[in-house]
């Protein structure tokens, strides 16, 4: 059995655990979404931080464990930079992480929606998003995921078939 592995990764959430600690949630090609625990990258020495933001294109190297595994360390492939300087750009990522966290289950391998993630990264990344990206990300998102598409194609008919599959509204959706 393999200790550890090595993965290209996607961070789509991240939540302090613990003092030091926080538990990473990452989109790989390979593995589908994961849940790791970075340690200790909540102090101010941590060398592994800022490889470990949201929206970042990163190269990890994972110990396994018993439980949840263990990110022992990660390298920035792409940090989205421009991404990050506009605000209306940050929302729209975070709504495309958001629904790949809640639409995708844990350790199911995604090609697909793994390249379309990256693909719509690097796209609003060099410009604002273009007209229909939200719609455009979750009609393509859905049919990779065999969620399929309701009757209509509109903003109002996919947003209630999302929610109907979630079961919860998005958070994203309430930053305006």
């Amino acid at each position: 059995m393999l200790r550890s592995y090595k993965a290209q990764a996607i961070i789509l959430k991240r939540i302090n655990f613990s003092e030091a600690d926080r538990l990473i949630t990452i989109f790989t090609k390979r593995h589908g979404k994961l849940k790791l625990i970075g340690k200790g990258i909540r102090k101010l020495t941590s060398r592994k931080k800022g490889h470990l933001e949201l929206f970042t294109h990163t190269k990890l190297q994972i110990a396994k464990t018993k439980s949840i595994d263990i990110i022992t360390e990660a390298e920035t492939i792409n940090s989205f930079s421009n991404l990050r300087k506009n605000l209306n750009r940050v929302r729209v990522a975070y709504l495309l992480a958001e629904l790949i966290d809640q639409l995708t289950a844990e350790g199911q391998e995604h090609t697909q929606v793994y390249d379309l993630l990256l693909h719509n990264l690097t796209i609003l990344n060099s410009q604002s998003a273009p007209k229909n990206f939200i719609l455009n990300f979750e009609k393509q998102l859905l049919q990779l995921l065999g969620f399929g598409l309701p009757p209509k194609h509109d903003r109002a008919s996919i947003e209630s078939h999302i929610y109907s599959i979630i079961e919860r509204p998005l958070n994203s959706k309430k930053i305006k």
